[in-house]
């Protein structure tokens, strides 16, 4: 996995870049402010990014919600502060973990892995999201069509749902085309 690092503070930024390599990631960019960690998100394409609140130039929170708006891709916070606005803002942003400095390994490489597997299950969830309101589309249109079969042609709802499969099957057409053309025909005829 590739990983974006954004941390001001040198040293906290190389332990960071260690801490990961050893554990087998890839730390494909590190940023010195907000500004810079925009910038090399949309560059290089990290996997993950780590990202420190309090950043010169833009903080850490309004650059997960700029690399978001470009590039869905977890993000994990680190920080000095716990305070429940930062925590808040942190959250509608849309970062996927939160962890107050001083850190070790054992609560970062979690929240890494953790951050990743939401991202993942959300993914999934937008994707079937999109599918199931693709389906809906399509069976609005395959209903509209055999309701203006029927009506203009005198046909029974099983015998226009069948011309519109054989439609379908003659043309090698989906059945939303066919019945978005049905309906488009329709509309245009007095």
């Amino acid at each position: 996995m590739r990983i974006l690092i954004a941390e001001d503070e040198t040293i906290i930024r190389l332990d960071l870049k260690a801490l990961l390599e050893r554990a087998g990631f890839e730390v494909c960019a590190e940023a010195k402010d907000g500004q810079e960690a925009v910038e090399l998100a949309r560059r290089e394409q990290p996997d993950l990014a780590v990202l420190d609140v309090k950043m010169p130039r833009l903080d850490g929170i309004e650059a997960a919600r700029r690399i978001l708006d470009e590039r869905p891709i977890p993000i994990v916070m680190l920080t000095a502060y716990g305070q429940d606005e930062l925590v808040s803002r942190a959250l509608e942003a849309g970062v996927f973990g939160y962890l107050v400095k001083p850190f070790r390994e054992q609560d970062l490489l979690p929240a890494i892995r953790t951050a990743r597997a939401r991202h993942d299950e959300l993914a999934a969830l937008r994707e079937q999201a999109d599918s199931l309101a693709e389906a809906l589309e399509a069976r609005k249109a395959i209903e509209r069509a055999k309701g203006l079969l029927m009506e203009r042609e005198s046909l029974t709802e099983q015998e226009a749902f069948a011309r519109l499969r054989k439609a379908s099957q003659v043309s090698g057409r989906p059945m939303k085309v066919v019945a978005e053309a049905v309906v488009a025909t329709f509309d245009r005829s007095p």
